[in-house]
């Protein structure tokens, strides 16, 4: 498995990509980055078109048990994000 990309290399890839600067390739990753962080934080979704859908999920509580002890805890309520893979992205990666 290949090593996962950072977001240096990221934003190189977008700058030659786009052909601009890496300054300015930063700052709409971080815009990006923002837009989803605010609307997955209050409760909504991002559709990334061709990638997939980024969404907030709410766990009821539940019974877990601790591994090292085998003692069942309750845990609280909470909530999880989630990212559905787009099925094209899925058939790029398998075709």
């Amino acid at each position: 498995m290949a090593k996962p990309m950072t977001k240096t290399q990221l934003v190189a890839a977008l700058a030659e990509e786009l052909g601009g600067d890496k300054k300015s390739a930063s700052a709409s990753l971080d815009a990006v980055i923002a837009v989803i962080t605010k609307e997955v934080s209050a409760g909504g979704a991002v559709t990334l078109p061709g990638v997939g859908k980024i969404y907030c999920r709410e766990r009821p509580e539940r019974m877990v048990r601790n591994p090292a002890t085998g003692e069942q805890i309750k845990k609280e309520a909470d909530k999880v994000v989630k990212m559905t893979i787009a099925k094209a992205l899925k058939d790029s990666v398998n075709g």
